[in-house]
């Protein structure tokens, strides 16, 4: 059973400072688009989003180090590397929906890799396999 949003910051981080000064620390202007409202701060964030927040943060940066590299590979998986408008509308995008598409993104490419694989494995059997000739329709 998961435990509640505050039991897991008090599990991981101590408390939630500890949490709102690990997030900072990885909200780097690499990777972060400073949306925040700066009269309240992160300090009034719910601990769920905050460690949702952490999560993407830490996944980003551990898997490509920055936005650009993201929205770069996002772009490599869609085919369309030269597309400046859709990297720019990319890069305004925040970072857990950039997550989100390039996991999408990567999924479809791993099925269409396996479905090719099978095409294949099947193309030789059918290749051998007699073609039944087609009738003529009287004139």
């Amino acid at each position: 059973m998961s435990s509640s949003p505050l039991a897991q910051v008090k599990e991981r981080f101590g408390d939630k400072a500890k949490l709102v000064a690990a997030v900072q620390a990885l909200a780097t202007e690499a990777l972060w688009l400073d949306r925040l409202n700066s009269e309240k701060g992160l300090a009034k964030v719910s601990n769920a989003k905050l460690l949702k927040l952490h999560a993407s943060l830490t996944k980003a940066k551990d898997d490509f180090g920055s936005r650009d590299k993201l929205v770069d590979a996002i772009l490599t998986l869609e085919k369309r590397g030269s597309d400046a408008g859709l990297k720019s509308g990319l890069a305004s995008q925040p970072l857990p929906r950039l997550l989100d598409r390039h996991a999408r993104l990567s999924r479809v490419a791993k099925q269409a890799a396996s479905a090719e694989k099978v095409a294949a494995a099947k193309a030789p059997a059918a290749a051998k396999a007699p073609r039944a000739k087609k009738a003529k329709p009287a004139s």
